[in-house]
């Protein structure tokens, strides 16, 4: 949205598109919402937008009880950028400020603090400092909300400093105390918000919020196809099925379980997390798996209006691109499955698994190992796997990249340099690393032309000799697309 005046019709008709995309805060009551927020619209010059919920708590505003503003998807705005904002909104969502300091993620975006805090400020009216506080305080809302932890250990798994530093945060962003917000809990009814209610089954229980339709089915398929045993498994019948997998996380390990059937506008989805601190980063990462923070409405708006492309995106509405919860793991399994069908390519993967996944110190079920580590696999023989020695070297040299740093597929690596260290090893092609680029990345606009089973698809609905070029930002969803048209033998209908 271009001016505040359109924002404002999109809070009057309480659309849900714009959750995540602005805020907007009131003067008479000093609180910020989310556009689809169901209170009374306030008058218009009561109303102020911000582009971010730390922007709005700057601005002295706390956030709706009603409407949990802190609980949206995030903006698909930083997925689709490659600059320096988008690569910091994405690594300040992981966490790495609470690791690492600004100096840090100023280090990992190579900039200068000051550039990166002087960007920040200027395009989402908060610094990284405030961007992480905000994210700590709704890491600690929802451990309030769901766990029976002490509020000093709550406190340190949210990545605050201190207890005193805690208790001031909630106090000034809800206007609660900590032991008030934790009474204040939802009732699973709310439509609004990614807190679930504790049930005593253990792990944390959240509800990740996601952006209107939401075709499950296709990741959920996706996913179940290409389930590597020991790592992952998938649990139900089509429409009710659970995903679960294993993280390797900066703190621990975890385990990780999203069901497939939605709620209104959420997946439901259960952390179990060897150390709290890896809340922050594991949920991010499962919403970069599910590609949840994705704009539905704004991919079919460009898609829809290409006459080739517009039975396709009616058919599929709220079509995802599955990501990565291991941008390492991605890399690794598309060598592997480079060449091959995904049938082969799990063979593959199971055999690597078997022979150097890092055994959990307590399995679930038949969860039992983590993916193994890049570190682990540049100096192994890999023979297990019965592949070519032409492409164990290539393996063992993409993984010797991603252990030593020269490759980096983190939430706020540079794409375009990340492809073209990839295209650099031996055995590496433009299609293995748009692969790479599409999933590990995150990448909504990657188009990969060699690919066999996408021209297929791209032949059955003619749109070979369409200029592409009508497709940006969104190329990867129409990749996605046409594999989907390739696999399907239904009659497509009219546009």
């Amino acid at each position: 949205m271009t001016s505040d005046d359109s924002r404002y019709e999109a809070v009057t008709s309480r659309d849900a598109r714009f959750d995540g995309e602005f805020f907007f805060a009131v003067s008479t009551t000093g609180i910020y919402c989310r556009p689809s927020c169901p209170a009374t619209t306030p008058k218009r010059p009561n109303v102020t937008f911000f582009p971010t919920a730390a922007a709005a708590q700057i601005g002295g505003f706390r956030a709706c009880r009603r409407c949990r503003p802190d609980a949206v998807p995030g903006s698909a705005d930083w997925n689709a950028r490659a600059d320096l904002v988008g690569r910091a909104m994405r690594l300040i969502g992981d966490g790495i400020v609470d690791r690492e300091g600004v100096a840090g993620l100023a280090a990992r975006l190579g900039y200068s603090a000051r550039q990166v805090q002087r960007q920040l400020n200027a395009e989402v009216g908060a610094g990284p400092i405030a961007l992480a506080r905000a994210q700590r305080a709704h890491t600690a809302r929802v451990l309030l909300q769901t766990t029976t932890l002490r509020a000093a250990e709550i406190a340190f798994a949210s990545g605050f400093a201190s207890v005193r530093q805690f208790n001031d945060t909630i106090r000034e962003i809800y206007a609660l105390t900590p032991g008030e917000l934790r009474t204040a809990r939802p009732g699973r009814s709310s439509r609004f918000g990614s807190v679930g209610t504790a049930d005593g089954a253990g792990g944390v229980p959240l509800r990740l919020a996601h952006r209107g339709p939401y075709a499950a089915a296709g990741i959920f398929d996706h996913l179940a196809v290409r389930a590597l045993s020991g790592i992952e498994e998938m649990a139900g019948e089509p429409g009710d099925r659970t995903y679960r997998r294993t993280l390797r996380l900066p703190h621990g390990t975890g385990i990780a379980e999203v069901r497939e059937r939605t709620g209104d506008g959420w997946l439901d989805c259960r952390l179990h997390l060897g150390d709290l601190r890896d809340l922050t980063t594991a949920t991010q990462r499962m919403r970069r798996l599910f590609d949840l923070d994705a704009d539905p409405h704004a991919v079919a708006e460009r898609l829809g209006a290409v006459p080739a492309l517009a039975p396709l995106v009616a058919r599929t509405p709220g079509l995802r691109a599955p990501g990565a919860a291991d941008g390492h793991e991605v890399a690794i399994r598309a060598v592997l499955g480079r060449q091959v069908s995904p049938a082969a390519g799990r063979r593959l993967g199971n055999a690597l698994v078997r022979a150097y996944g890092a055994p959990l110190q307590v399995p679930s079920g038949s969860l039992t190992r983590t993916f193994p580590d890049a570190g682990d696999l540049a100096g192994a023989g890999l023979e297990e796997l019965g592949m070519p020695a032409s492409r164990r070297a290539t393996l063992r040299a993409v993984a010797a990249a991603l252990a030593d740093g020269r490759i980096g597929l983190g939430p706020g690596a540079d794409r375009d340099r990340a492809e073209k260290e990839l295209l650099g090893l031996r055995g590496v092609g433009p299609r293995t690393a748009g692969r790479i680029r599409m999933r590990a990345l995150g990448d909504p606009d990657v188009l990969l032309t060699g690919d066999v089973a996408a021209r297929a698809g791209m032949r059955r609905v003619g749109a070979e000799a369409v200029d592409s070029e009508a497709w940006r930002p969104w190329r990867t969803y129409a990749m996605h697309h046409f594999w989907n048209a390739a696999a399907d033998r239904r009659r497509l209908p009219a546009a």
